[in-house]
């Protein structure tokens, strides 16, 4: 029964002349979760997004790091269930699928 508590992504682009930091927040509380992205280009001003998703919404959720455990495990059993598909959290922040 694992579950991610929290999460935090960063994305740094060097281009000139405005370098670009993207962030992606994730926590979870009794409630479900937020998703918190914050993306900066250059001196501008950071602009930020909250996304708050349901417990219902979020029932079977695989983020990154469990997608990568349950690859493994995959791997290590050498066989894959037909339509493996699960809820998931795309690079904008929003809800979607995942298949294998």
């Amino acid at each position: 029964q694992l579950e991610t508590l929290e999460q935090e992504e960063q994305e740094c682009l060097e281009l000139r002349p405005h370098p670009t930091e993207k962030r992606t927040h994730m926590v979870r509380d009794q409630h479900g979760m937020t998703v918190t992205k914050t993306l900066q280009e250059g001196e501008a001003e950071p602009q930020c997004e909250s996304f708050c998703y349901s417990q219902a919404e979020l029932r079977g959720l695989l983020l990154e790091g469990a997608s990568l455990l349950l690859l493994r495990v995959l791997a290590r059993r050498q066989t894959m269930p037909p339509d493996l598909v699960f809820p998931a959290i795309d690079t904008e922040g929003h809800l979607c699928t995942s298949s294998f």
